[in-house]
């Protein structure tokens, strides 16, 4: 998600790095209806344009997962929904705060970079 320069990042109450928003996609949900919910949950996210950033493979801890990243833009911020979000920050693209996570940060520096869609390993 960016805004005139700047990405949201969010800090988990279980974990101590700064990530993008995001969450898994329920049965018989489509990735459109996921992207909506969890923005909803983690962000109070209303509105918003989702287009298609990257397709990415992640082989941490043995697992196969497949990871969607939605690029999100023309959003506004409301209440958090979710106990699990300790904190939500607009940040600089180009300057993150210490601690976001290392695939976080790949991402927000292929923003940057890169032309969508983008395929590869986490």
């Amino acid at each position: 998600m960016t805004r005139d320069g700047e990405v949201v990042l969010v800090k988990h109450t279980y974990q101590d790095q700064w990530y993008l928003p995001g969450g898994a996609v329920e049965k018989r949900e489509t990735c459109a209806d996921a992207i909506r919910r969890e923005l909803r949950e983690e962000l109070g996210c209303s509105g918003g344009r989702y287009d298609l950033f990257g397709v990415y493979t992640s082989f941490y801890e043995y697992k196969s997962d497949h990871i969607i990243i939605f690029h999100v833009t023309d959003f506004e911020l409301g209440e958090i929904q979710m106990s699990e979000i300790a904190a939500v920050g607009l940040f600089k693209v180009d300057d993150l705060p210490e601690g976001t996570s290392p695939g976080s940060r790949r991402r927000v520096s292929e923003l940057q970079s890169v032309e969508a869609p983008v395929y590869g390993r986490w």
